[in-house]
């Protein structure tokens, strides 16, 4: 395939299979100013795919960091309404929503990181109910990346601009399956794999799992009653299929939020909020991190840590084998989309309600008296090598292998 067919197989793919869209329906598209090319492109293919409207939300983030440079405190205490309510307005007439992932990976670094506070706290509560629909799994979303200088340029730093912009594309196109046969079968027939893996986990129901290996990592996580393990694609209410993320390796679910115990030490570098934080560690008691260090980033990490209680807590366990086409790559992308999909990983924050049996039907008090974790976060973090041991344990007692030396056991 020429490098302009693969441009349109990954429009085509993410149109299709990232959020599938069905005929009549709208798209928003939410997009960095410097992927414009492709997203004409993939504003053309949704129309093809049925698309009633396609409405493009632009994004500069270096303008965003000539405003925290600039701004004064109190602009950042507000989130413009109109901007939350455009978002609600098109998620709650049912439609499908497309994020471009992009941005420098140090956008952000060195900006004042009270105002950094400050705004995450303003949209977060402005785009709660946005984020709750997302997180119960009543609207359908994607999340796709596409290559810019500066990302381009941290990730393969000894290149010319034209040669890591060239490289990082083909990345892109390796970990989307683009370029090896019709990216859609491949994508069901991959989609089929993760869910044998997920039935297999949920026969099982665990109700811990012990990681170990030789970065520091000994941790022991509980797992809620009647936890749902998911991967591959989701299943809408109207019964179509969708991708929330392109590429994805994993499969996850829910974490009991009150059983943690042990440290997990970071595998690979965390790109939050336009800042690295790198060699990290986090040591949890009952459930919540009480300890924590980092070799770079460490007033970013505290940031995180300290946005809420919630953010102390785990939302997500992941599992991810290092046999895949992100990983074999062995790329460090300085993007998390990428990254969590190469190593397994948490996030610190809220959790997916969809995992545990009959979680959209609850309220969030319901949800945290199962074990399920309320914040106003949601941030992924690798602790996956290639020396990894996972020990899952059922409530008789019994244990079982699931990942050895960094990949599946089954």
């Amino acid at each position: 395939m020429t490098f302009d067919e693969r441009l349109r197989a990954y429009a085509h793919l993410i149109a299709n299979s990232g959020i599938h869209i069905q005929k009549g329906q709208e798209v928003v598209l939410r997009c960095p100013v410097e992927c414009y090319s492709f997203a004409r492109l993939l504003v053309e293919e949704s129309y093809k795919a049925g698309a009633h409207d396609v409405i493009v939300m632009w994004d500069d983030a270096l303008t965003s960091r000539i405003r925290y440079e600039y701004a004064e405190l109190p602009v950042f205490e507000r989130y413009p309404q109109w901007k939350a309510d455009s978002l609600l307005q098109y998620a709650r007439t049912g439609a499908a929503f497309i994020s471009i992932s992009g941005t420098d990976p140090e956008v952000f670094k060195g900006v004042d990181a009270g105002k950094q506070r400050l705004a995450m706290k303003a949209t977060n509560a402005a785009l709660k109910e946005y984020y709750d629909l997302m997180t119960r799994g009543e609207i359908k979303w994607n999340v796709s990346a596409v290559p810019t200088m500066n990302w381009a340029k941290k990730v393969f730093s000894d290149c010319s601009e034209q040669e890591a912009m060239s490289r990082l594309w083909d990345a892109i196109f390796k970990a989307v399956r683009i370029g090896e046969g019709d990216p859609v079968a491949l994508w069901e027939e991959h989609a089929s794999k993760l869910s044998d893996k997920c039935k297999f986990l949920n026969d099982k129901q665990f109700v811990k799992l012990h990681y170990k290996n030789s970065l520091g990592t000994d941790f022991m996580v509980g797992l809620v009653k009647n936890h749902r393990w998911e991967g591959g694609a989701d299943v809408f209410k109207d019964g179509s299929h969708y991708f929330a993320n392109m590429p994805t390796e994993e499969v996850f679910t829910m974490p009991h939020r009150l059983q943690a115990e042990g440290t997990l030490v970071s595998a690979l570098p965390l790109s939050y909020q336009g800042n690295l934080i790198c060699d990290f560690s986090l040591t949890f008691k009952n459930g919540r991190v009480e300890d924590f260090t980092a070799k770079e980033g460490y007033e970013s990490l505290k940031l995180l840590l300290d946005t809420d209680e919630g953010s102390r807590h785990l939302g997500e366990v992941a599992l991810v084998p290092l046999p895949s086409p992100v990983a074999e790559q062995e790329i460090l992308f300085y993007n998390t989309l990428f990254d969590e999909n190469a190593s397994c990983h948490f996030a610190l924050g809220e959790c997916y309600s969809t995992n545990i049996i009959g979680g959209s039907e609850l309220q969030k008090e319901e949800l945290n008296s199962l074990g399920g974790n309320t914040s106003d976060n949601h941030v992924d973090f690798m602790v996956g090598t290639k020396d990894l041991d996972i020990t899952g344990y059922t409530s008789d007692g019994e244990s079982f292998v699931v990942f050895q030396s960094g990949s599946w056991a089954f």
